[in-house]
């Protein structure tokens, strides 16, 4: 079933229940997703890897509006966001732990050759691909950092 499908059904779901809270997260996502089908040069279908792309992002501005709020001591509204980011955060696929993102990164430092943070790009680049939506891409870039200066 693909994404949208999923979301529509939810929708319905979360209407039926009177999940007020819910229903604004999934409506954000069937938004950006009608977004990007509809954008300039697109071809009316979202694939699964962008579809993954504007889930992590979704995800992304929620926690960043909750730092911003909990700095402004707005606790309700954080909590409100934090509930959308985990909302939206079900529908992406399992997070890799630390440990696997480490032990991924290595292999593929080995396998480019990287010994410098010149190389960095080159390792960034096929980590991003093969971890898309299994991990964060600043935990990414942060693991690879060290194992290439380290």
């Amino acid at each position: 079933m693909s994404l949208e499908l999923k979301i529509n059904d939810d929708i319905k779901a979360a209407m039926l229940a009177r999940n007020a809270e819910k229903l604004e997260a999934l409506r954000a996502i069937k938004a950006a997703l009608l977004l990007e089908k509809a954008k300039e040069g697109a071809t009316g279908e979202v694939g699964e890897e962008v579809e993954l792309k504007i889930l992590q992002k979704l995800v992304k501005q929620r926690r960043e509006s909750s730092d911003i709020y909990s700095q402004a001591n707005r606790e309700d509204l954080a909590r409100h966001e934090l509930f959308e980011a985990s909302v939206i955060e079900t529908y992406l696929p399992q997070q890799m732990s630390e440990a696997e993102v480490t032990e991924l990164i290595t292999k593929i430092v080995a396998q480019t050759g990287a010994t410098s943070v010149k190389d960095m790009g080159k390792v960034m680049g096929i980590a991003s691909k093969e971890l898309a939506g299994k991990a964060d891409n600043k935990m990414i870039s942060v693991i690879v950092k060290s194992l290439l200066v380290g």
